[in-house]
């Protein structure tokens, strides 16, 4: 056997030792940019740090984003006040603002996966309303996230009351009868599987059967024998199960099953979770829907806690400077006004034009107890939202009452009810449901009389300043003081 001589083994074992600390160099560079993008792609999107993952998802394109971003940002954070175990995952279609982004992810500590909008080809089957449901599809993006062993998939109008990481010990496929016939797909389950998201996009493109257009039609349609599955019963040694199972009532409580009793107790099953499946405008985080729906506030509790109102207050405090505005105008303006309603021309005004003055001022109040309504931040806390909109109205009316001379305890009378409507309602000391409704028709009997009675009062008011000397000066006709005005 030949051998190196010894100068030429020293100058080999040299050269290896250099190639060797070259390749060891290299690896760690490549190692150090890998990370590098494994940060970069952490900051875009978030890291996974647990197995299971609660997942919700957002969409732009309907008129009430702001308020379903603050919806998911209350739920989100609702899960980490009840100890849950498990990343919080958001699904955004990629138009969402990116500050919003931002903020979900670095204030609220979700991982964020912007993905594009999926095509809704049962577009054709949403009608009016229903249109807001185009792009729900975007849920079927929960398989796609492989990473998970479990994905509890969310909507937004959900409250939890309690820790529900049992769920992702079911299987590959659970979710609630809240309707004797159809699964909701509020909150379900689901086993992450590329080749079960391959597939539902191809059944979106062969165009499956779909009952109403949106996500809800098109997973019963995937699922349609889960109705005779067996209850999903979490097994104590903590292992997960295979195949598909019906959740119990009580991990989506429908809102609508409180007010029979103003408290939950389903005894089949634990009282996990609310949602709040009903008309589009009683969400929990309107306003106005307290005190009809009394569980707003639990809602605007876990805001109040977790986010506050630091977004809404700025353009509470505008509107507030606005309306104590129309009041000092209206106080200053008034003597114009009242010169404006006595005028000593002779002759009549017409019909017509009586007629179109009433109409004026029936519009003006309706107007005066509407536009309140509509200006107020949808998701202001509600005890500040109707404070708003009641001093709204009165500093509207105030302006009708002067205009038109009408009588300020007739056009207020609506106003009081209101109030006295309220406290019908917010009574704490219902024993159930049916107790405050039938208090509430009893309040609503008594008082028709007196709001019946303030109308024929207001139509009187603006028939008998028809009836006096004409309305309005001629136009290019100086007005004509008289003795009454000079009073001012």
């Amino acid at each position: 056997m030949m051998g190196c001589p010894p100068a030429a083994g020293r100058r080999l074992a040299a050269a290896a030792a250099l190639l060797c600390l070259l390749v060891a160099s290299s690896a760690s560079a490549a190692e150090h940019k890998a990370l590098l993008q494994a940060a970069k792609g952490d900051e875009l999107q978030g890291r996974r740090h647990h197995r299971h993952a609660y997942a919700a998802m957002m969409y732009m394109g309907t008129p009430r984003d702001y308020e379903f971003y603050v919806a998911v940002r209350v739920m989100m954070r609702s899960l980490a006040r009840v100890g849950a175990d498990a990343d919080r995952v958001l699904i955004a279609s990629d138009d969402v603002p990116r500050d919003w982004v931002r903020a979900m992810r670095e204030e609220d500590g979700m991982r964020v996966v912007v993905v594009e909008n999926l095509k809704n080809p049962y577009e054709g089957n949403l009608g009016g309303m229903n249109r807001r449901f185009k792009l729900t599809l975007n849920k079927l993006y929960a398989w796609s996230l492989v990473d998970y062993e479990r994905v509890v998939m969310i909507d937004s109008d959900n409250i939890f009351l309690q820790n529900t990481d049992e769920l992702f010990q079911c299987g590959q496929f659970c979710a609630v009868f809240i309707n004797p016939c159809y699964f909701h797909t509020g909150l379900f389950v689901l086993q992450p599987s590329m080749d079960v998201f391959n597939g539902m996009l191809h059944d979106l493109e062969i165009g499956r059967d779909n009952s109403d257009g949106a996500d809800q039609g098109f997973l019963v349609g995937c699922f349609p024998d889960l109705l005779d599955k067996p209850l999903f019963h979490p097994p104590e040694n903590g292992t997960k199960l295979n195949g598909t199972y019906r959740l119990p009532l009580g991990y989506q409580m429908d809102a609508s099953y409180y007010y029979l009793k103003l408290h939950w107790h389903v005894p089949c099953g634990p009282n996990s979770v609310i949602t709040f499946p009903s008309a589009p405008w009683f969400k929990p985080w309107y306003w106005w829907s307290w005190p009809i729906l009394p569980l707003g506030l639990s809602w605007h509790k876990q805001r109040w806690d977790d986010l506050g109102y630091a977004a809404e207050i700025p353009m509470v405090l505008m509107e507030l400077l606005m309306y104590i505005a129309i009041i000092a105008i209206t106080k200053l303006a008034r003597p114009q006004m009242t010169k404006l309603c006595y005028n000593r021309r002779p002759e009549k005004q017409s019909a017509l034009v009586q007629g179109l003055i009433k109409l004026a001022g029936i519009v003006a109040l309706v107007a005066a107890y509407a536009i309140p309504f509509f200006v107020i931040p949808c998701t202001v806390h509600p005890i500040m939202g109707w404070s708003m909109y009641l001093f709204g109205v009165l500093t509207l009316s105030l302006v009708v009452i002067n205009v038109f001379q009408l009588p300020p305890l007739a056009v207020l009378t609506a106003w009081l009810g209101i109030i006295g409507m309220l406290f019908a309602m917010a009574n704490p000391w219902y024993h159930d449901g049916i107790t405050r409704i039938l208090a509430v028709v009893g309040y609503a009997f008594c008082s028709a009389p007196f709001l019946w009675a303030s109308i024929v009062r207001v139509l009187d008011s603006l028939q008998t300043m028809l009836e006096r000397d004409p309305f309005f000066p001629r136009l290019g006709e100086p007005a004509q003081e008289t003795e009454f005005s000079k009073l001012y």
